[in-house]
């Protein structure tokens, strides 16, 4: 069959591979599986339900839920009547919660949990376009999302279903995927069935996947990048497994044993920071053992025809070392594919190394979202990979990257002044990002081009590149540098609590709490001495941080400084820290 709406694709995975098991998620801590089937008749009966409800063609849904099957019931049954999903992340503030559901006219919301129901239900009278809140949990304070299904159940209309269905052409709106809003409020992108089929077939075609394979995901599915690996793999016919929490995800993967999982590099990170921290528990030969492969592992190249001895070495550390890695990722793991963030390319050459594959790819919401990825045809560390079929990429004079294709967003929901702004009559769409194509057609991003600020000496700062080099240090886990129109830079750091605990436990020296850590002598010397090895001779003059302080916060989505991607939610991070940023420059 040909594929052209997005619900094609769940009526393609019945017809080829009517898997036993195609979405699990965990209740009371036990996995519950649907099979192909199950997942195509809980869309119909969402469909029938919102059409008993009144809803129709161009009808807003909006869901506000962490990951979990029930999210794709949803999420086909309202696209199957022509209607648009609007996918929330559930720990969204409340102001721009407000601001989506009333902007978007959001008729029906389906909710996570009792507290968002309640959130809702306590402020219903402002959103006049509201007329029905359901939950996906079961209970008694809520009407839960099996009312819908069932009224479904009780008011089956296939010929109105099958009718809305061939009405529905590849060209109609199907999401409002509202972006995360680092400098200000969201902003509703506008998809249509066509950006995220394009998208999402080319992709399939390929990301080299199995149908046996398994899927751990743990990105938010209201969010376009895990939405198209997603329906990617309900293309291909992998069971996807959804994670219960970031906090569970490494029991997840030994219960799981994934073949494949997407990611941010900030997962990355932390896996490596813990098998760094167990490395480091080792003693006498073990110890060395370990220190030997993790020194064999940085310095192996991609690019780069090895030695056989040094092939051998390898092959022994995977033996001895590398396997126990792989164990704790599942010890299936086939590939890693990372977005939303630069990876840093020590991470990748260590990671495949160890034989676990990453695939460092690039996109945004606006192009629904994949531009370019590595695949195996053709994988270069320190890059974001080739421009994928049917896409076409340009880089401006001022450096910005430019794209142009099937993917590209319709606009800005109800703002065209911004959606002109961004997409020229030509149908280019304006990032934001800035880059380059190297003499092999491979991308390479340096930056955001409204991150980048000059410091007074006329130098331009990619403050994201310098964050980086940061965070390669053990001790810290996030970083923001600051220093626009300044005579240096300087860096508000988040330390990595939990590694600094142990690391001066071994030493006898405890802490009350974050805020004692940070103002204690020692912990201050050892970041004067980190920050004197970053800025080693390899960095400009003009690059170096010359003044930092440390915050006892943790930066999470759910307080606000990182968005669901965890980028850095730089306008907050500025307020909140205004104070320290005119200490530096006092």
């Amino acid at each position: 069959m040909r594929i052209q709406r997005i619900f094609d694709i769940l009526t393609y995975n019945v017809e080829r591979y009517d898997k036993a098991v195609i979405l699990s998620g965990k209740k009371s801590g036990k996995w519950i599986g649907y099979s192909s089937r199950q997942y195509a008749e809980y869309a119909d009966l969402v469909s029938y339900g919102l059409l008993a409800l009144g809803l129709g063609h161009g009808d807003k849904v909006a869901t506000i839920s962490n990951n979990r099957p029930e999210w794709n019931f949803a999420d086909m049954g309202i696209l199957q009547i022509g209607g648009v999903h609007v996918p929330v992340y559930p720990t969204i503030n409340d102001e721009d919660l407000f601001h989506i559901l009333r902007e978007a006219e959001v008729k029906v919301a389906i909710v996570g949990n009792r507290f968002l129901y309640a959130k809702l239900a306590s402020v219903a009278g402002e959103l006049p376009d509201l007329v029905k809140i359901f939950c996906f949990d079961e209970s008694a304070e809520c009407i839960p999302f099996s009312e819908l299904t069932e009224l479904g159940r009780l008011n089956p209309n296939p010929g109105r279903l099958t009718a809305l269905k061939k009405e529905t052409r590849p060209e109609d709106l199907a999401s409002i995927i509202y972006t995360s809003g680092t400098t200000g409020t969201p902003k509703g992108v506008m998809l249509s069935h066509e950006n995220h089929v394009s998208n999402a077939l080319v992709a399939a075609f390929t990301i080299r996947l199995k149908p046996e394979y398994r899927y751990l995901s743990y990105l938010p599915l209201s969010h376009s990048y895990e939405r198209m690996v997603n329906y990617i793999a309900l293309y291909l016919g992998l069971s996807v497994y959804y994670a219960d929490g970031v906090s569970n995800i490494l029991s997840n993967l030994r219960e799981v044993k994934p073949h494949i999982m997407v990611s941010v590099p900030l997962l990355l990170e932390k896996v490596y920071q813990g098998i760094l921290k167990k490395g480091a528990e080792l003693k006498g030969l073990r110890k060395l053992i370990f220190d030997w492969a993790l020194s064999l592992a940085g310095r192996y190249r991609l690019d780069v025809k090895h030695s056989r001895w040094f092939m051998w070495q390898l092959k022994m550390a995977n033996k001895l070392v590398f396997i126990k890695w792989r164990e704790a990722l599942g010890g299936q793991m086939i590939k890693i594919i990372c977005g939303g963030a630069s990876v840093q390319p020590h991470l990748v050459h260590t990671f495949w190394a160890a034989g676990i594959p990453v695939y460092e790819g690039y996109g945004l919401t606006e192009a629904a979202p994949l531009v370019a990825y590595n695949t195996e045809e053709g994988i270069r560390a320190g890059t974001v990979g080739k421009v994928i079929a049917d896409v076409l990429v340009k880089i401006a004079d001022d450096g910005e990257v430019l794209v142009n294709g099937p993917n590209v967003m319709q606009g800005y929901y109800k703002h065209p002044e911004l959606t002109a702004g961004v997409i020229d009559r030509d149908g280019w769409l304006r990032t934001g990002d800035l880059g380059e194509l190297d003499e092999n057609g491979f991308l390479k991003i340096t930056g955001r081009k409204k991150d980048v600020f000059k410091i007074t000496s006329g130098v331009y700062v990619y403050p994201e590149k310098l964050e980086n080099q940061l965070k390669q240090s053990f001790f810290i886990a996030q970083a923001m540098v600051v220093g626009e129109n300044r005579n240096f830079l300087s860096a508000i750091i988040q330390p990595n609590f939990e590694y600094l605990k142990e690391f001066f436990g071994k030493q006898g020296i405890s802490f009350a709490s974050a805020a004692e850590m940070i103002n204690h002598t020692l912990v201050k010397e050892l970041f004067d001495n980190e920050i004197k090895t970053i800025n080693g001779p390899s960095i400009r003059e003009a690059e170096t941080i010359q003044k930092f302080d440390l915050t006892e916060e943790e930066w999470t989505i759910d307080s606000g400084e990182l968005t669901p991607s965890l980028k850095l939610k730089r306008r907050v991070l500025h307020e909140k820290h205004q104070k320290i940023i005119a200490g530096f420059y006092a």
